[in-house]
């Protein structure tokens, strides 16, 4: 089961090949993932998080295989999370009264999850927990994602624990950042970026200076999703740094639903102006209803303005373009802009309020939006081009 990292690391988690959905049914995961828990072995022995509850029974069975459970001296949980705390109930029957280290919030968070008073011992920024040669040292990272999620920090070995941060949903049997395919790896880590922890880019901004500020040497970073870094683990950190700081590039992402076709025509319309006056720009348009949804976001996030459209129907938008709004104002994106489009029949309600989800969300609104009577023929054709074309010199 086991797979050395170092001569007193070793990886012991369970990686998922058939996962396609993840927290419900909130987030596609097309290339599986991982539960990341890791064996620390010193004069005291130390598990670092355990895997999601579906594999609890293999994941102690297969311990059992690599270590004595009696020989576990503490449990460190980073975050109580059910994905990497799932496995706590069916190890501490084992090894009931074994400390389990984590944050306040942790602790009650986990009590709230298994209803159970374990052997709690909660930490806090600076404290440690001395190993033998090394010792873990604790930071709390709340509201990464979670109001409980912390690092943990091996000195000696120079490795960081970093939980939720820095992974990615992605199966690989390679385990590090140097041995997959790199556009597969930073599109995923882009997509967990967008979809988890963009709403709290402001924290990881100051989370990320403060552990610089420690001036702690980084040999790994060991996350509890997805691959290790160990070629220059800097590189992700560094990255976060961008993403966090109201990113985009040079994109305009157009999503839409139609129900006779005609909004997708005035898609197509639009951005054929925006790349009349701009050839330079990445223009992509999607389809709310057919495209994967967290694939959605993950370009509204890449983009530096975006046009959302919907045909009206029962005096509203269709339920696609409502769901995606939703989802976009969860995440609070900054620094982007926005505009509306629509086709209608005959009361055409839906670019206003479209307009006003996105204001609501916090994009700057380029103009009061378009809307087309029924199909566009030619003329709306033509209007259509001509507003991706002020859209874009707006920009």
């Amino acid at each position: 089961m086991g797979r050395k990292i170092t001569e007193k690391v070793t990886w012991v988690g369970k990686i998922d090949w058939e996962l396609v959905r993840f927290h419900g049914d909130e987030y596609s995961t097309h290339r599986g993932s991982s539960y990341n828990s890791y064996l620390i072995r010193d004069e005291k022995t130390v598990l670092i998080d355990t895997v999601w509850s579906p594999y609890s029974k293999d994941f102690v069975a297969k311990l059992k295989q690599e270590i004595d459970l009696e020989e576990i001296d503490y449990i460190v949980a980073n975050h109580a999370e059910v994905d990497h705390s799932g496995a706590l109930g069916e190890l501490l029957r084992e090894i009931p009264d074994t400390p389990v280290y984590c944050t306040a919030n942790g602790a009650k968070i986990l009590k709230g999850h298994y209803h159970q008073d374990w052997n709690f011992v909660t930490v806090k920024t600076g404290d440690t927990l001395e190993l033998g040669a090394n010792k873990l040292v604790f930071v709390e990272a709340p509201m990464l994602h979670w109001p409980d999620t912390m690092f943990s920090y091996l000195t000696g070995e120079n490795i960081l624990f970093s939980n939720d941060a820095f992974g990615q949903h992605y199966a690989s049997e390679s385990l590090y950042n140097d041995k997959v395919d790199q556009c597969e790896l930073y599109h995923e880590a882009l997509k967990y970026y967008t979809n988890i922890l963009t709403p709290f880019s402001p924290q990881v901004k100051r989370k990320i200076e403060e552990f610089l500020g420690l001036n702690l040497p980084l040999n790994l970073i060991c996350p509890s999703h997805g691959i290790i870094w160990r070629d220059n683990p800097a590189q992700i950190v560094e990255q976060y740094l961008k993403w966090a700081d109201a990113y985009q590039e040079n994109q305009i992402t157009l999503i839409y639903d139609s129900m006779w076709e005609a909004t997708r025509k005035m898609a197509e319309a639009i951005a054929q102006g925006i790349a009349q006056v701009d050839p330079d720009v990445t223009i992509k348009i999607y389809n709310a209803a057919k495209e994967d949804k967290n694939d959605i976001l993950t370009e509204v996030f890449r983009s530096k303005a975006i046009l959302v459209g919907s045909s009206t129907i029962n005096n509203g938008h269709l339920y696609s373009i409502a769901g995606l709004l939703e989802m976009i104002r969860g995440l609070k994106f900054k620094g982007k802009k926005a505009a509306a489009f629509g086709s209608y029949g005959w009361s055409g309600e839906a670019v206003k309020q479209i307009n006003e989800s996105l204001e609501k969300s916090g994009f700057a609104l380029v103009n009061d939006g378009i809307r087309t009577l029924w199909s566009p023929d030619e003329k709306a054709t033509a209007d259509c081009i001509s507003f991706g074309e002020e859209f874009a010199k707006a920009l």
